[in-house]
């Protein structure tokens, strides 16, 4: 029987420092400081986040030299620095068995004092935050609540695919016959919210759905083959009909907009807007999938006024309006910007992000990432598309500069986040010549921006 030691705060100071000092008379360590100590670097020391859009924190170079006594690193000097690191470890675990011993604490009552629930989710590897424009506009989609069901039981597949060993084919199979189940049960539901003019389309989809070539029959069969690579091809085009079916039961907005911005232009859906990108310095740009290099590009955005009605609304009016045409674009590490005049619209938008699990966006408010709040229309995707912000104050956005966000996992928080989430109004992602983005760089030109789909969706009330 092991029985408890009182163990005074005043021992385990005393026990740390007569080794910490040992190990620095060695003069190889030099002083310790919990600002700079790695091994110190737990619990209570805050983790420095990098400047947002632009500064990458360096990682010091595996070859940098330790001067030792006569300012050169001997093989001794290195070794003798591993062995104070490892004698200062094990007497950093020896000091925690003494206070586990004196206070006995179980541990993982400690760690739900490190960590608060929503951070918890925040930084899990597993949030199940949208990583691609076309999951993000998805589920953006203001639809049917049996379709949203059958959407969410497929989607679960495409977390299901990513284990890299042995897949769960059977709950692989089980989600996609419930996706089924719902389908048939609920089709009058499911068809009765497609507007009139809508109907015959709708009647095609849903039996496409069901037992078309790329369905869910369809997808069932490949699941039951085990083959991954079918399954992926199948659920995609699943998933595709799933959005468009949504979309025709989503023929306009489902919230009322406040009234003090029913002046600005609203687009009350889908848009598509086409970038053709010019290249400043008489180079060329490289397609992805082979073809010859040109000096010009095409970039397609899908713009989303389910979630952002005016500031997809006013992007959709400048475009028509030829507001990008010959507008140079200037880039960062993390951004492509366009470099156009800021003051001469003589109008802000309001910035305005749309909550997860909520009914309506916010205006002029930042969402609280660290508090759990996360947008519909997150940053943190490649080539997602927003506004920058106005230059008197960030509740508003730019009336026209807009950016797209090149987002790079090793520039974000550890939930794989952009520092930067919920502060910006997101309105669109890049869904064709996402491989353009990263060779475009400053100087180059907008030759031409036009809306390809959507303006029948443009409201353009009067403007003040």
């Amino acid at each position: 029987m092991i029985r408890n030691i009182p163990v005074s705060s005043t021992m385990v100071a005393l026990a740390s420092a007569s080794v910490i000092s040992s190990i620095q008379a060695s003069g190889k360590l030099g002083s310790l400081s919990p600002s700079h100590s790695p091994l110190l670097l737990g619990s209570g020391f805050a983790r420095q986040r990098p400047a947002p859009l632009v500064i990458r924190a360096c990682k010091p170079s595996l070859s940098q030299e330790y001067p030792g006594d006569n300012g050169t690193a001997t093989l001794s000097d290195f070794l003798a620095l591993l062995q104070g690191k490892e004698k200062l470890k094990r007497t950093i675990s020896v000091i925690l068995i003494l206070v586990q011993i004196s206070f006995p604490l179980p541990f993982y009552e400690m760690n739900s004092w490190s960590a608060s629930s929503a951070n918890a989710v925040l930084y899990s590897p597993d949030t199940k935050v949208p990583r691609t424009g076309e999951l993000a506009l998805r589920r953006a989609i203001p639809a049917n609540p049996n379709m949203k069901a059958i959407q969410d039981s497929l989607e679960d597949i495409s977390y299901l695919l990513r284990i890299p060993q042995r897949k769960p084919y059977g709950t692989m199979e089980g989600d996609v016959k419930k996706a089924m189940k719902i389908a048939k049960e609920e089709k009058e539901s499911i068809l009765g919210s497609i507007p009139v003019e809508f109907k015959e389309k709708g009647s095609v989809l849903y039996a496409f759905l069901l037992d078309g070539k790329g369905g869910l029959q369809n997808l069932i069969e490949s699941v039951k083959d085990k083959d991954p690579d079918k399954v992926s091809v199948g659920l995609s085009s699943s998933l595709d009909i799933v959005a468009e079916l949504e979309l025709l039961q989503a023929p306009g907005l489902s919230f009322l907009l406040p009234e003090q911005y029913l002046e600005y232009p609203r687009l009350t859906g889908r848009g598509v807007v086409e970038f053709t990108i010019e290249k400043g310095d008489g180079t060329t740009f490289f397609p992805s999938a082979g073809g010859e290099p040109k000096g010009s590009a095409t970039i397609q955005v899908i713009i989303d006024g389910y979630s952002a009605p005016l500031t997809a609304g006013n992007f959709a009016k400048l475009v028509i309006d030829r507001a990008y045409d010959g507008v140079m674009l200037k880039c960062t590490n993390q951004a492509v910007l366009s470099d156009n005049e800021l003051d001469k619209y003589g109008y802000s938008v309001p910035l305005e992000v749309m909550p997860s699990g909520q009914f309506e966006p916010l205006y002029k408010t930042t969402l609280s990432v660290q508090d759990g709040e996360l947008p519909v229309l997150p940053l943190s995707v490649y080539g997602a598309v927003a506004m920058a912000h106005s230059v008197d104050s960030d509740e508003y956005s730019s009336p026209s500069q807009f950016f797209f966000y090149l987002y790079d996992k090793r520039n974000a928080g550890l939930g794989g986040l952009s520092f930067d989430e919920g502060q910006f109004s997101v309105f669109g992602y890049t869904t064709v010549g996402k491989e353009i983005l990263p060779q475009i760089k400053s100087g180059d030109v907008i030759r031409s921006a036009k809306l390809l789909q959507g303006q029948e969706r443009l409201m353009l009330p009067n403007m003040k």
